[in-house]
């Protein structure tokens, strides 16, 4: 995963704002009943931990475009993008049925662990399971956007957080849609090139554009400078999630964080099979990723049928040639050059995460 240095305090401060944030959640709901209790404890869980990449992103901006780390508003904003991720995961794992998430009950299988304890059956307790991930989702969004609606901020600075905010929401949640839409049609019926504008829509806005933008609002920078942060953004964006895509096919367990091979495995619609359906070689593809469920053998057949095709290769050099147009990005630029070292180091930590 990226890291992007940052004093151990700033990482401290981001820590505490995100771990203030969930308390008061939890605190709000424990007075409600003990379902909202419990749903209140399993927000706080899912928000524990991780790498808090989006928020560093935030600070790492606003401190090298001359922020001052003292101020407290960076690091709600910066927790806003934190619970912003959150809510989407949550999401995500109602969308694909998944009740687990680094080997642990997500909100969902946590809920559907108790609605069996008070007696429903399988069908009543997966209900309540994904009641319960949606609704944490839900809340998890609007404390995101409570954070930044409450900093000590003017009213023009508030403004542009909240558009930041808004944007993030709504593009990511067009990507999700669509990548939805895209792995229930037809096989032959989606082009490689809406798979990619789907896969840079789930990411790039709230994961890449939007903290770094933000981060610059709260800088006081000039619209230039937004707008070339934007664009490095959407450029890493891209480049981060297609090198996803081919961790999940090709990435061993321990940098996949599950068995090898896992999108082969759950037959994922990605940008790598969209390419490897373009060539000759589909037919032979085809029939080795239709057998990839079965075991770690079938995996490694259509893994080497996906990379005969040429798929990963063409892939591979889709992803330099991104991350080339976000380098040019940034060496063209008129930004000051703490801001510009910080986005070079971010485009060689992209770059470093290809299998």
């Amino acid at each position: 995963m990226i890291a992007l240095p940052t004093a151990p305090a700033a990482r401290a401060a981001i820590d505490t704002a995100i771990g203030e944030a969930t308390a008061r959640l939890r605190e709000r709901m424990a007075r409600i009943d003990p379902s909202s209790a419990a749903l209140g404890q399993a927000i706080e869980r899912a928000a524990d931990g991780g790498k808090r990449f989006r928020p560093t992103l935030v600070v790492a901006a606003f401190h090298t475009l001359g922020g001052d780390l003292d101020d407290p508003a960076v690091y709600s904003v910066a927790a806003a993008f934190e619970l912003l991720h959150t809510a989407f995961v949550v999401h995500d794992d109602v969308i694909d049925h998944d009740i687990e998430r680094r080997g642990m009950p997500n909100v969902g299988g946590e809920f559907r662990a108790r609605g069996r304890a008070l007696g429903a059956d399988a069908a009543g307790s997966a209900l309540l399971g994904d009641a319960a991930g949606i609704l944490a989702g839900d809340l998890l969004l609007h404390e995101a956007v409570r954070l930044v609606a409450s900093i000590d901020a003017p009213g023009e600075t508030r403004r542009d957080l909240l558009d930041l905010v808004e944007d993030a929401v709504v593009v990511s949640a067009a990507g999700e849609l669509a990548d939805v839409e895209n792995a229930v049609i037809a096989d032959d019926g989606v082009a490689a090139d809406a798979i990619l504008v789907a896969t840079a829509n789930k990411t790039a806005e709230y994961s890449f554009c939007a903290p770094l933008v933000a981060g610059s609002v709260l800088a006081g920078a000039p619209t230039g400078a937004r707008t070339t942060l934007r664009r490095v953004g959407q450029r890493l964006g891209l480049a981060f999630q297609l090198a996803d895509d081919l961790i999940g096919a090709f990435g061993p367990a321990d940098v996949a964080g599950r068995g090898e091979g896992g999108d082969l495995r759950e037959a994922k619609r990605t940008p790598l099979i969209a390419l490897a359906r373009e060539s000759d070689r589909w037919p032979e593809v085809s029939d080795a990723l239709a057998q990839a469920h079965t075991g770690p053998v079938a995996v490694r057949a259509a893994q080497q049928a996906l990379a005969a095709s040429g798929a990963r290769e063409r892939l591979e050099q889709l992803i330099a040639d991104t991350l080339a147009e976000a380098r040019g990005l940034v060496v063209d630029s008129l930004l000051p050059d703490p801001a510009r070292a910080m986005l070079l180091d971010l485009v060689e930590a992209v770059r470093e995460r290809v299998p």
